[in-house]
């Protein structure tokens, strides 16, 4: 597999929080290419796992920095030869700021401008970075475009992926290289470690009897599977040649929690019906949840890009490779 055409600056990648779920898709897809040279995972193996890179652990253009994002001084000389980087660390649980709420500036918002100040002392030309449609806020059934606002999040989580664009792009501007930032629907595939999926056929595999299930499970969201997110991201990075711009990356299609659970249980052979649903009430699952996210992708799908699945398949997919992994002793948090 090649990259896209123009993508001569991902040939020299860091990634960083490459060992985890959506970066070590990455990793994979930038070492398919022959022509890649150098791919540099950064991580300190907090939510990611050795396992994650076993498949490409031999590959001698692979280096793997065991480090913390908050050590700049080694994230700086990490950069170094690199022309770009893919930013993915940050806090993985959102509902983990109802209890902690200073974990997403921590693992968020201070990490992301370690990764601005590293760009900027290495003379990076390009960094991608993952952002989310939290930063959106709860906008109900309107459908937003990028250029939506204002911007109100609702949640710590996307007010720091906010902030995390409003200081790449200011560096962007002042030290001469380039940013794209993603939006993306809930990401979802192999090795995921977190989400609502994951949630459901780890307690279906310890008691399909019952399943507890956050709010009234009519929350509605889109789902894409990270093959198509990498897709993306590497498509908009290729043809990046302004200092900044922002992509929604979604399926246009949208599931609802209950759905969710559903298709949880058609993965693991559970027959309809045979499995009680507790839903604990309210409109959303936690304090910050948005219930309801539709998130316009005509800006991405214009650089020529597509999904491959929808999201129901994307769930299915990612579920059942869960299972496996379940059977393989490897579904941990």
């Amino acid at each position: 597999m090649t990259l896209p055409a123009g993508g001569d600056r991902l040939r020299r990648t860091c990634v960083v929080g490459g060992a985890g779920f959506i970066g070590s898709h990455f990793v994979a897809r930038l070492l398919s290419d022959p022509e890649t040279e150098q791919v540099t995972v950064y991580d300190n193996f907090s939510s990611g796992r050795d396992w994650h890179l076993e498949p490409v652990a031999d590959d001698p253009r692979l280096s793997v920095v065991r480090a913390d994002v908050g050590d700049l001084a080694t994230l700086t000389e990490t950069f170094r030869g690199h022309a770009s980087a893919i930013h993915l660390a940050s806090n993985p649980d959102i509902a983990a700021a109802v209890a902690n709420p200073a974990i997403d500036f921590d693992q968020g918002t201070l990490l992301t401008h370690h990764v601005a100040e590293a760009a900027r002392m290495a003379e990076l030309e390009l960094v991608l970075y993952a952002s989310g449609s939290g930063v959106y806020g709860d906008l109900g059934e309107v459908e937003a475009a990028e250029d939506h606002g204002p911007m109100i999040p609702t949640s710590t989580y996307g007010a720091s992926k906010l902030a995390g664009e409003a200081i790449l792009a200011a560096y962007a501007a002042m030290f001469d290289f380039t940013v794209r930032a993603f939006r993306f629907g809930n990401v979802v595939g192999p090795h995921q470690t977190h989400g609502v999926g994951f949630d459901f056929v780890r307690r279906l595999l310890e008691d399909p009897t019952r399943l507890r299930i956050l709010g009234d499970g009519r929350q509605s969201k889109s789902y894409i599977y990270v093959d198509d997110v990498i897709d993306a991201v590497l498509t908009a990075g290729a043809l990046a040649d302004t200092p900044f711009d922002a992509f929604n990356v979604a399926t246009g299609d949208y599931v609802t929690v209950t759905e969710i659970a559903e298709l949880a249980m058609a993965v693991l052979g559970l027959e309809p019906g045979t499995t009680i649903f507790d839903y604990t009430g309210g409109d959303r699952g936690w304090k910050g949840d948005v219930p309801v996210v539709r998130i316009n992708t005509d800006k991405i799908r214009s650089l020529g890009w597509s999904n491959q699945r929808t999201g129901p398949q994307a769930l299915r997919d990612s579920m059942s490779s869960m299972a496996d992994d379940a059977r393989a002793g490897l579904l941990t948090t």
